[in-house]
């Protein structure tokens, strides 16, 4: 199989995304005017500094090619917030008020390990964290549990393959998609942690991720199939499980959910969706029928820059994958 070769990706975003203007003219500009004092961001421009929006701010500013979209000090004093930000524990807490980790430990992970500087400066922080989150072992897959279901008519309810695990939203609680392909795609930056359990995490998270694909391609939230009716995928989930997967593009999940996306791409209307949808679409070289809204449409319908993580989600689908995936994620075919 071959590579990608490096300015492949670059060719296909320009093809793909006609909006580069408005994410590096628009959307750069209002995360930078947005940074609190802190040097954190909160969920909309004015609000509270906490750890997601910050995380999708910076990983957005890193992306950036042009030097003059490159704010190295913005950058620096948003890893400073993360940092302060992290627990003892090694996790991070959705806000500052809360002294227990969760997914968003995944999420800084990432963001830190994604610094030019980060690999040296952040190591500790970046360990500390991702063992933290090779620790987090889902409850509802424990060996009781699985009992349990065995024994009851639960299991006619929900199929799923009970030895698959993955991650939740909080500690110790049920698997889900978005949480377990964030978790995957933090161990994956990180390839040299040495915590015993991480290479088994990550094929347990990828075992889950494909046993909760909706039938015919696609992820929701949660279960494929509840009470013997199939669900339905959903735009933002099928993103992100697929960013986790890329390494399988061959496989037949893979194919079928990127058929899905590809189909439902021009229905999209919602501006979240629509962001994440160009940047998975990209990152798997993927060029179908593009006729529909675009970034500036959409903001002209909902005003999305009042969100943070949009605004930085726009920036990202405007971006070289290269620039912000995990290094040597290049997608093979």
């Amino acid at each position: 199989m071959d590579i990608v070769p490096a300015e492949e990706p670059a060719r296909v975003i320009a093809e793909l995304n006609p909006d580069n203007s408005f994410a590096e003219n628009v959307c750069a500009p209002l995360l930078r005017d947005a940074q609190n004092s802190d040097g954190g961001w909160g969920f909309h421009p004015g609000a509270n500094s906490r750890v997601e929006p910050t995380c999708w701010a910076l990983k957005a500013l890193m992306s950036l090619s042009s030097p003059d979209n490159f704010d190295g000090n913005a950058i620096r004093l948003g890893c400073s917030f993360l940092i302060a930000a992290q627990l003892a524990d090694g996790s991070w807490p959705s806000t500052s008020e809360e002294k227990t980790g969760c997914w968003v430990t995944s999420l800084a992970c990432w963001v830190l390990e994604g610094e030019s500087e980060g690999e040296k400066k952040y190591s500790k922080a970046i360990a500390l964290g991702l063992n933290w989150v090779c620790g987090d072992w889902p409850r509802d897959s424990g060996w009781w549990q699985r009992l349990l279901r065995r024994l009851s008519s639960a299991k006619q309810h929900a199929k799923h393959n009970d030895s698959a695990r993955g991650w939740g939203w909080t500690p110790g609680t049920s698997s889900w998609v978005e949480p377990t392909a964030f978790a995957l795609l933090a161990l994956e930056s990180h390839q040299r942690l040495e915590h015993p359990s991480a290479q088994k995490r990550r094929k347990l998270g990828e075992l889950l991720l494909y046993d909760r694909m909706c039938p015919g391609g696609g992820w929701n939230c949660g279960n494929p199939e509840v009470y013997g009716v199939a669900g339905e995928p959903l735009v933002i989930p099928t993103t992100w499980a697929l960013l986790a997967l890329r390494k399988y593009p061959e496989r037949p999940e893979n194919i079928q959910s990127l058929a899905w996306l590809e189909k439902n791409f021009t229905k999209i209307q919602g501006p979240a969706s629509y962001a994440l949808a160009r940047l998975c679409l990209a990152a798997y070289d993927s060029r179908p029928n593009m006729d529909g809204a675009s970034s500036a449409d959409l903001h002209a319908k909902n005003e999305f820059l009042r969100s943070i993580t949009v605004a930085a989600w726009m920036i990202l689908a405007a971006s070289n994958p290269q620039n912000w995936l995990a290094p040597g994620s290049t997608v093979e075919h």
